[in-house]
């Protein structure tokens, strides 16, 4: 076997390989090709030595390119980072009987307190600008909900509990913390309501997100993973 090209250390390319994987995944759910030809990419794609035999199985292919590839390794993420002094010591997200969002490139506080009384809450993490170290969001929702979504390569923790209600973490794969990586530590209860946590990629919907999943889930059971 060749030597990665472009540079590429091999758990770069290893990370180049899963990232055009999934948006193979992506375009045959959008019927951008058949079943067969799916196939072939896919064992193209593990089959592959170099990062330009994996960009070109997507080249011919509307839709978005894969994530350039830090030489240090790891994707480029949807969050980025703070610097200490720009970051809040506290922030409340306040949603009663109507609703409240946080999206886009907002940063959120050490320590955060959503509460929702028979309203919604969402805070997308996805594009989020984290501040080093662990942020905190504390979670109360009753008669209301709480949404909280999380880009795949953040490391996230969650502890609730659920009375007549629901507390929920659909998390794709675990995220191992490193020194220079954002934790999200998420906490809560939910009375008669529910708390929602998941994982999207950068503009991906709800709908698009499961659909990826089990498109996911169908290629490892393909391959017997």
């Amino acid at each position: 076997m060749s030597a990665p090209g472009e540079g590429a250390s091999a758990p770069d390319l290893e990370r180049r390989r899963q990232s055009v994987i999934d948006l193979l995944c992506e375009r045959f759910a959008d019927d951008a090709m058949s079943v067969e030809e799916f196939e072939r990419r896919v064992d193209s794609a593990h089959g592959a030595s170099t990062s330009e035999e994996l960009d070109a199985l997507l080249r011919d292919l509307p839709g978005r390119r894969p994530l350039p590839v830090r030489p240090s390794g790891g994707a480029v993420q949807g969050y980025s980072t703070a610097s200490p002094d720009r970051v809040q010591d506290r922030d409340l997200v306040l949603a009663i009987m109507g609703g409240t969002t946080r999206k886009g490139r907002w940063t959120p506080a050490r320590r955060n307190y959503a509460i929702a009384l028979m309203g919604g809450a969402e805070l997308d993490f996805r594009e989020a600008i984290l501040p080093p170290g662990v942020t905190e969001v504390h979670i109360y929702a009753m008669w209301g909900g709480v949404d909280v979504i999380v880009p795949p390569d953040l490391h996230v923790e969650s502890r609730g509990f659920a009375i007549m209600g629901g507390f929920e973490h659909a998390a794709d794969e675990a995220v191992a913390p490193g020194p220079e990586t954002p934790t999200l530590r998420l906490t809560g209860l939910a009375i008669m309501g529910g708390v929602d946590i998941s994982v999207r990629r950068p503009g991906e919907t709800a709908r698009e997100a499961r659909r990826r999943r089990r498109i996911e889930a169908k290629e490892r059971r393909r391959l017997g993973e």
